[in-house]
């Protein structure tokens, strides 16, 4: 994998798996309103994630390994709260976790697709710690896997080949990768101010480079 600071590259070929094709009709797409929980587990003795897998047939991101999330829907309404309700709704329907409430997540990023590419989302990341007796659970539709990974056994296994990711659930294993426990994870979040990041796509050739705002080259 590329230096973090070089910008995550990958081929056009990696881009038409995971949906991301690029946008020509020199009309900026609007990005749709989505969220995300990140699941965590470990407390004050460890941390690691779940992350579940997308089935081959989907349309978008295919096969990819990612955190259980999606679009908000027309009827969970507008802002912080129809995030948070869109995100425990994805939660129970792509993971079968349940009892967690929409005012326990605690926000920690915000993530727009790039400009350039033609199916965008305006993506809220919220962290949760796993209840007790949880038992993740995927429906075989439209996620056909789960598991749980250490941020830095998720990285490797994507680095050796093993586990196919994109590039926001990469840099937040990067985030992740310092803290030892999910307690220190979330009290962390809990002071963070969180800002929009919207990432940049340049393309060299058949390679697309994906820069994030203060990379050189983003200015550009």
């Amino acid at each position: 994998m590329a230096d973090e600071h070089e910008g995550h590259r990958a081929t056009t070929e990696e881009m038409r798996r995971s949906g991301e094709t690029l946008n020509e009709t020199g009309e900026e797409v609007l990005p749709r309103q989505a969220a995300t929980v990140i699941l965590l587990r470990g407390g004050a003795e460890t941390l690691e994630v779940l992350l579940v897998q997308r089935t081959h047939a989907a349309r978008f991101m295919a096969g990819v390994w990612v955190f259980p999330g999606g679009a908000v829907d027309a009827h969970e309404g507008e802002g912080d709260e129809a995030h948070r309700a869109a995100a425990v709704r994805e939660l129970e329907e792509e993971a079968a976790v349940t009892g967690i409430t929409a005012r326990e997540l605690v926000k920690f990023s915000r993530w727009i697709t790039p400009r350039e590419v033609s199916v965008r989302f305006d993506t809220h990341f919220f962290l949760a710690p796993a209840p007790d007796d949880v038992a993740p659970a995927v429906d075989g539709d439209e996620c056909i896997d789960l598991g749980w990974f250490t941020p830095r056994g998720a990285l490797d296994a994507y680095e050796a080949g093993e586990l196919p990711l994109v590039f926001p659930t990469i840099k937040h294993l990067q985030q992740f990768e310092p803290f030892a426990t999910a307690e220190a994870l979330i009290a962390h979040a809990r002071g963070r101010e969180v800002l929009p990041v919207l990432p940049k796509l340049v393309m060299e050739g058949e390679v697309a480079r994906v820069l994030l705002p203060g990379e050189a080259g983003y200015e550009d």
